[in-house]
């Protein structure tokens, strides 16, 4: 079968690998479309995985084959993939599997291959069989927004004014999301034009370039006293003492980005002094896949409005030197196989 695999000389290459024989308890998909990650870019641009692996863990397709000790959807069934699984340790079975720890299994981001090719193998309790009316290129993107929405619930249930901070693809899933969920007024700091405009079409009451002068006192014009909520999406590090400055008193501030280096916080003390809760995200749950998946189904959700680069497979490596690594893509998404 056709793959993009990663080569340590040479990165991302387009080339033809085995076809997988699954396992007794294994399900093999094939693949519609899948979409390019931020991590998968972290993980290329810092030359981190095996040579010969294959990445992509944002996949949508259709059942394909099953072991012969598997349950789960029939074959036909038109599914999307939440990535990580295990069901055995603690954490897993309280319903945080995004903290899967002990025998952690996971597809296109650590020990599995991944969705960049023409088939993926996985288990069976990583599928979610997707609803009536959504189609292939929403279904990919479904944990994307899965993962905005977890960020979310790291917080309290209390609704007001929210900051978003990075109009990346979660950044703005999370606009959408605090938007269903009646939060307001919703801003964004971001200096992409593109990816305002986007914002504003998910429902965003205001939009800011963060290198304008005096912007922080715009945007505290519009919610005296401070935001209730800051989500931190953009990875500038400097953005988590701008939220804590920014944030109300008894506010939260969601570091939603994965920061890899150290991280030094210039005022501490108005952790205190506004009693701010500091809280982070990692990834999402099953559950919310599903939520996300039924938004979509009832058309409160489109994740076809992110897509800024739809391409055939082997343009994946062009499209990542091109368009991923300069910063210039939004949201890539691959077409593989049959859509629906």
């Amino acid at each position: 079968m056709k793959a993009v695999v990663f080569r340590k000389d040479k990165g991302l290459v387009y080339e033809e690998v085995p076809d997988y024989q699954i396992t007794p308890d294994e399900v093999l998909i094939k693949v519609a479309n899948t979409g390019f990650c931020g991590s998968d870019h972290s993980l290329v641009a810092g030359g981190l995985p095996a040579d010969g692996y294959i990445l992509g863990h944002e996949i949508s397709g259709v059942v394909v084959e099953k072991g012969a000790e598997t349950d789960g959807p029939p074959v036909g069934t038109r599914v999307c993939i939440r990535p990580t699984y295990c069901g055995q340790c603690a954490n897993c079975q309280g319903g945080k599997e995004q903290l899967c720890r002990v025998h952690r299994r996971t597809t296109g981001i650590g020990d599995l291959p991944g969705g960049f090719a023409e088939y993926v193998k996985v288990y069976p309790q990583m599928l979610i069989p997707i609803p009536e009316g959504v189609d292939s290129r929403n279904a990919a993107l479904a944990e994307t927004f899965a993962s905005a929405l977890h960020a979310i619930h790291r917080t309290d249930d209390k609704k007001g004014s929210v900051l978003v901070m990075g109009g990346g693809p979660i950044g703005l899933s999370a606009v959408r999301i605090l938007k269903i969920l009646g939060y307001g007024p919703i801003a964004l700091y971001e200096p992409v034009a593109e990816k305002r405009d986007i914002a504003l079409s998910y429902g965003a009451d205001h939009v800011f370039d963060p290198r304008e002068k005096d912007v922080d006192q715009q945007a505290l014009f519009i919610a005296p006293g401070g935001f209730q909520k800051a989500f931190e999406c953009s990875g500038v590090k400097t953005n988590v003492d701008r939220a804590l400055i920014l944030a109300a008193d008894n506010g939260e501030v969601c570091i939603v980005s994965v920061i890899f280096s150290p991280l030094e916080i210039a005022a501490p003390y108005l952790i205190n002094f506004k009693e701010i809760r500091l809280t982070a995200s990692i990834s999402n749950t099953h559950a919310e896949n599903i939520q996300c998946l039924n938004w979509m189904a009832e058309g409160k959700l489109d994740g076809r409005l992110l897509i800024s680069d739809y391409e055939r497979l082997e343009r994946l490596p062009a499209v990542y030197r091109e368009r991923i690594d300069t910063g210039l893509a939004v949201k890539a998404l691959f077409t593989i196989g049959e859509e629906f």
